[in-house]
């Protein structure tokens, strides 16, 4: 999207608050060092400032101005640095932007679900009704989370105890043929892995664990059952049915849109009692969706009856000025007190704590935001699309997410390396239907070297997964 002036008269001047950290890495004091986000604002042509627009002096005119508070988090300060319009936009991640923050142009959270961009400029988190345009980056990070929710599952299974048995084998207590009969585990393979919700974080754990030879079962709308068959992962029309028996259970529902009659999100408490008991006895639950997507009081009674064996949630929590415990983690809180290791509590840190993923997130978020402003053009639309606006599409990583007709349209060369193999696959499956294949070792060789080819370029060229125009 490149480095532009905002007008041709160089007068139009911009202004877009960034309230969280873009990017993770240490510097010299230890803290998180802002300066690759800096330069990258800088070489895109705007203006990077640490505080507030209150202490900025001679803002450049013609630019756009980032102003760097990752501090930023309870509703009072959000209010008094953005109630009162100052900005043009907001760049966010995991923090709650009130309803009561005011932004002209519209805001952009770095990452998919949009639940704590509440600022009513866009309607709320869902993005409807409101004059200001929601954004988001959906599938950056994707891959960070589901690696996330692998290792939370792989810290409980197998259950095979390697610090206790390395503890034993360094004291010279440990006998492989005498005592490693009083260590049986049971393995992945094999076990229920239920994903409740297709986005780009529920497929990618959903590869993950087909990688370790586990069943895949996936509730998502019907409208996706053809893709979730089509990558070879069983398809459950209920969330009921999705649970059945399931040995692990992970969340991608997000919170959904807000219901009128109750006035929250429509998923909030979704996961309740009548699923909870559909699942394998000694199921392992893993939430790094969002924390009101369970219902807590449901799952406490769970983890006491033993139905959930192991729980892993992933929420934001923030404390109050008295040091109180809010947020949507904070209702797990007795949940970890009274059922000890078996729950694990993160502090919404799996998919913010990588540190290129954050900043890839926020370049994109600078670029969109430019383009917002330059062009009046919406990339990655939350909700409606408000007047005066036109829809630019999506912008996302190549290899996750959906296929589009235009990643289609700019293969080039590498749609002849796909037909090459695909002739070889067609040649040889053919002939074998036929009865006519020459059963030689070559050429079996080379039906099976171009599926693994065809297969590898396909996945390198993100052309595996659903088709979205």
């Amino acid at each position: 999207m490149g480095s532009w002036n905002m007008s041709e008269d160089g007068n139009s001047t911009f202004k877009v608050l960034v309230a969280d950290l873009m990017a993770l890495a240490p510097g010299a004091d230890g803290q998180a060092d802002p300066t690759p986000f800096r330069h990258y604002v800088e070489t895109v042509g705007g203006r990077f400032h640490a505080g507030g627009y209150s202490d900025a002096v001679g803002l450049e005119p013609g630019r756009v101005h980032f102003f760097y508070r990752p501090e930023l988090s309870r509703e009072e300060d959000l209010l008094a640095e953005a109630g009162d319009g100052r900005y043009d936009a907001i760049i966010a991640a995991a923090t709650v932007i009130p309803a009561g923050t005011r932004f002209a142009f519209g805001g952009v959270r770095i990452g998919a679900g949009t639940g704590n961009m509440r600022s009513e400029s866009w309607g709320g988190g869902d993005g409807r009704g409101g004059t200001a345009a929601l954004m988001n980056t959906p599938g950056m990070n994707s891959r960070a989370t589901a690696q996330m929710v692998i290792k939370a599952l792989l810290r409980r299974r197998p259950d095979l105890p390697f610090e206790a048995l390395h503890d034993r084998v360094m004291r010279g207590e440990f006998d492989t043929g005498r005592d490693l009969g009083a260590y049986a585990t049971t393995k992945l393979e094999g076990q229920t892995m239920a994903i409740l919700g297709y986005g780009n974080i529920g497929r990618e754990v959903a590869r993950l664990a087909a990688a370790f030879g586990m069943k895949v079962r996936i509730h998502a709308r019907a409208r996706h059952r053809v893709w979730i068959e089509s990558e070879g992962f069983a398809f459950a029309a209920t969330p009921a049915d999705a649970l059945l028996d399931a040995d692990v259970v992970s969340v991608h529902l997000g919170l959904g849109p807000v219901d009128p009659a109750r006035n929250v999100p429509v998923n909030v408490g979704f996961v309740g009692e009548a699923m909870l008991e559909r699942v394998a006895p000694g199921a392992m639950l893993i939430n790094f969706d969002r924390g009101e997507v369970v219902d807590t009081p449901a799952l406490e009674r769970a983890l006491a009856s033993g139905r959930i064996g192991q729980l892993a949630v992933d929420a934001d929590i923030f404390l109050d000025r008295g040091g109180k415990a809010t947020g949507p983690l904070a209702p797990y809180l007795p949940l970890a007190r009274r059922f000890g290791d078996r729950v694990l509590l993160l502090p919404h840190a799996v998919a913010d704590t990588d540190h290129p993923t954050r900043l890839a997130g926020a370049r994109l978020a600078v670029d969109l935001i430019l383009d917002l402003l330059k062009n009046r053009r919406v990339h990655n639309l939350v909700g409606d699309l408000p007047a005066g606006f036109v829809d630019g599409g999506p912008a996302r990583p190549r290899d996750i997410g959906s296929v589009s007709t235009a990643i289609l349209a700019s293969l080039g060369q590498e749609g002849a390396h796909l037909a090459e193999y695909a002739s070889v696959i067609t040649s040889f499956y053919g002939a074998a239907a036929g009865d006519r294949v020459q059963a030689t070792t070559a050429s079996f060789s080379e039906a099976v070297m171009a599926g693994n080819r065809l297969t590898a370029k396909l996945r390198d060229l993100g052309l595996l997964g659903p088709f979205q125009e």
